[in-house]
């Protein structure tokens, strides 16, 4: 080992420390999550040391491995179908996740699942995640395979569980609100108990990486690619979310991961299909989309996302993820931020636009530790291998981005799993942030909003969050009609003008509430969310049982953030 890695290993290791003096990496660093055992505390020159040892042991075809997190297809990790085998061998020539992984000494691998309303559908190509019991004996399977590698090291297991319209897993979880939700509740207290309660159940399936929260701040135009993800327009009030969520995270077990830097909310375009350009300047850069960010890094958030973003004020027509300039220089350096970069999905179409082998390198070279989601794990470890045989990817770059990688693993992918039981039982967690999100934008405050006999309507494909409304407002002691009464119109992600309902005496949107400028109702609701906790604090104001204690985070046209005070 080189003395400049030796160094490197110090250095890395006085941040632990520090982090750990701060209570910052709270597995790493001794603290365990709920789950009813601890984790002994790890001296920080004793983890350098032993991360420095297990690298001594790799060699290239190793090191490249430990630096790829790919997809996979089947949602049991040795046995598939025949169809299932197909897709594996397309992309990586095994036919299981479980020989993906040992064929190419994986050190991490992504599950994916995701449903109609997903802004992100573009890049998932595959479907594993079913239920609580299947993940969990999928990630168990997974871990085997990576238990049999050489450098025995857990695997890292990741998913978009952001909730809202970006869920993975829905069926038996105690499923969050928005993101919107959290910034319209406004109490960052409420947001790290909810997503502790998260933590803890993703811990339990066995993941230990949420790509979640959403640091993006959300612009005056709003990215629809990113909307009610975002905590909301305001920076301070999003940085104090994203920091409830990372310490919330950390206590239930699981690494947060903050993104997309340096940020995705000030943009139009998509960048699933295109390469959106940022074109805010390096003043608005540092005082809007990178103040959560900061808020974040100082908070000890372990995993920053890069985003497929040309960032115009730091590297003009040059993706992030491939920029030295943004991850480096900016990340890095001017930030401090010490943790693992991870990209985001490499089979999206910006950086789809090289080849696999060589878009791993120059993610790598630019500053990122781990590759999300490479099209063809094949050509992506091959390309990493030969870069580093022909000296076109320092040896040493490849062992820094192994070394972060292995003390996050050293930390979080070694904390005992909660029992599946505890899976779905959150829900007294979450109820109070959902209620207390809940936002009168148009109509009076602190009575019913509905009197009579009431109508739930909705627009198409929402027959979940009516169905749910509607025995919400039952239990809430309204009496609910399926013909006449007042109207109760409900509207969400998508909907436009035409799916408003002219009658409605109330009109309650579910996501980004924009469109309620348009509604000529006299009563107006956000929720920010179709989940049913969010449902249910619905049907409490509505009926009088609650105040309205929401804020919208964003601005809506013509109408108050509240008009309650």
């Amino acid at each position: 080992m080189t003395s400049s890695t030796q160094k490197w290993f110090r250095r890395l290791g006085a941040v632990v420390s520090g982090l750990c003096t701060v209570a910052v990496v709270a597995s790493a660093c001794g603290t365990a999550p709920d789950n009813g055992g601890t984790l002994p505390m790890q001296d920080p020159a004793d983890v350098s040391a032993k991360v420095a040892g297990i690298i001594k042991k790799m060699s290239d075809a190793d090191l490249a491995g430990q630096v790829l997190m790919p997809f996979a297809y089947g949602r049991s990790a040795t046995d598939v179908s025949a169809g299932t085998a197909a897709g594996n061998k397309a992309i990586a020539g095994v036919d299981t996740p479980a020989q993906m992984i040992e064929k190419y000494r994986l050190g991490g691998m992504i599950l994916i699942g995701f449903g109609g309303n997903d802004p992100t559908a573009a890049n998932q190509p595959v479907n594993n995640v079913q239920s609580p019991e299947q993940v969990r004996a999928l990630t168990g399977g997974l871990q085997a395979a990576a238990a049999r590698l050489p450098a025995d090291v857990p695997l890292l297991i990741g998913m978009d569980q952001e909730f809202g319209v970006v869920t993975r897993l829905t069926t038996g979880m105690t499923v969050l609100p928005s993101a919107m939700t959290f910034g319209a509740a406004a109490d960052p207290r409420l947001t790290e108990v909810a997503w502790r309660a998260a933590g803890l159940e993703l811990a339990a399936v066995g993941v230990n990486v949420n790509f979640a929260p959403v640091a993006d701040v959300l612009g005056p135009a709003g990215s629809t690619v990113i909307g009610s993800r975002s905590y909301g327009s305001d920076p301070r009030a999003a940085g104090d979310q994203v920091v409830a969520a990372v310490n919330g995270m950390r206590a239930g077990g699981v690494a947060a991961t903050l993104k997309h830097f340096p940020g995705h909310g000030h943009t139009s375009a998509d960048s699933h299909t295109e390469l959106p350009v940022v074109k805010q300047s390096r003043q608005l850069l540092d005082t809007d989309d990178l103040a959560t960010f900061k808020a974040g890094i100082k908070a000890g958030a372990p995993i920053i996302m890069s985003g497929h973003l040309d960032v115009q004020s730091v590297d003009p027509g040059v993706a992030a993820t491939f920029s030295k300039k943004v991850l480096t220089d900016l990340l890095r350096k001017e930030l401090g931020f010490q943790g693992v970069v991870v990209t985001d999905g490499m089979n999206m179409a910006p950086a789809m636009k090289v080849p696999p082998g060589e878009a791993a390198v120059k993610a790598l070279l630019a500053g990122n530790d781990l590759i999300l989601m490479p099209p063809h794990v094949g050509q992506a470890h091959q390309g990493i291998v030969d870069a580093v045989k022909a000296g076109t990817l320092p040896r040493s770059r490849l062992v820094e981005a192994v070394g972060r990688i292995l003390h996050l693993k050293l930390g979080f992918g070694q904390a005992a799993a909660p029992a599946l039981s505890t899976v779905g039982t959150h829900q007294q967690d979450v109820a109070p942030l959902a209620a207390a999100a809940v936002t009168v934008l148009r109509g009076a405050c602190g009575k019913a909003l509905v009197a009579g006999p009431v109508r739930v309507t909705a627009s198409a494909g929402r027959d979940k969050a009516r169905n749910r409304l509607t025995e919400a407002l039952k239990t809430s002691g309204a009496t609910v009609v399926e013909t006449g009464g007042s109207v109760v119109h409900l509207v969400g992600y998508g909907d436009t003008a035409e799916d408003l309902a002219a009658g409605a005496a109330v009109t309650v949107h579910m996501d980004v509430p924009t469109l309620l400028a348009k509604s000529t109702s006299k009563v107006l609701v956000a929720t920010y969310s179709s989940s049913d906790l969010s449902m249910d604090g619905l049907a409490a104001v509505l009926t009088g049982k609650a105040k309205p204690t929401g804020r919208s985070p964003i601005e809506v046209a013509g109408l108050p953030r509240t008009t309650c005070a």
